[in-house]
């Protein structure tokens, strides 16, 4: 007796069998426009080609692009003003590292402040430059300002002369009462 293997189910034939792929050509989606295909490198009818820029525009541009860098910080101050006060002043893991996150930042931007600025600048705008690094670390001595208002709100600044006690001496009396019993 010999057996005849029966053939698959046909979900089984479905599932082996990768579906035929579609051709880009006959898709009825347009590119958008200014989308260069791949295979032709060919741009799209209504797409416009670009201009050399001047060095003069070049110039404004980057400027432009630093004076941005540099007040960008400042959209942080609010921020971090509204989450210090809602943090409370009591010493607890939320607000400590609310303060440290407050000090890390700042001085890591002032540490990086040259290297922040240093793809703006040219020989011709070097001088503007300087006003855009200096707003820079104005706006984070600023969040600096900040997280020491902080630090004192929480009573961690020594400001008091309670706080100096380990370094005052004793005051000798110039004399001394005694009760007397009569």
């Amino acid at each position: 007796m010999s057996s005849i293997a029966s053939p698959p189910p046909s979900w089984v034939v479905d599932l082996n069998t990768p579906l035929p792929k579609k051709s880009p050509k006959t898709s009825n989606i347009r590119n958008p426009p200014g989308f260069a295909t791949k295979s032709t490198g060919k741009q799209q009818r209504n797409a416009q080609p670009t201009r050399e820029r001047k060095p003069a525009e070049t110039d404004t541009l980057k400027l432009k692009k630093a004076w941005e860098v540099a007040l960008a910080p400042s959209k942080q101050i609010p921020m971090n003003a509204v989450m210090m006060y809602m943090s409370g002043n009591s010493l607890q893991i939320f607000s400590i590292m609310m303060v440290f996150m407050l000090f890390k930042g700042p001085i890591q931007g002032l540490l990086a402040t040259n290297s922040q600025f240093l793809k703006f600048e040219t020989e011709s705008n070097r001088t503007q430059i300087w006003g855009c690094k200096g707003v820079y670390v104005l706006v984070q001595l600023a969040l600096l300002g900040l997280g020491i208002w902080k630090v004192n709100q929480m009573g961690l600044l020594p400001t008091t002369r309670s706080d100096w006690l380990a370094w005052e001496s004793e005051r000798q009396p110039l004399e001394r009462a005694y009760f007397a019993f009569s």
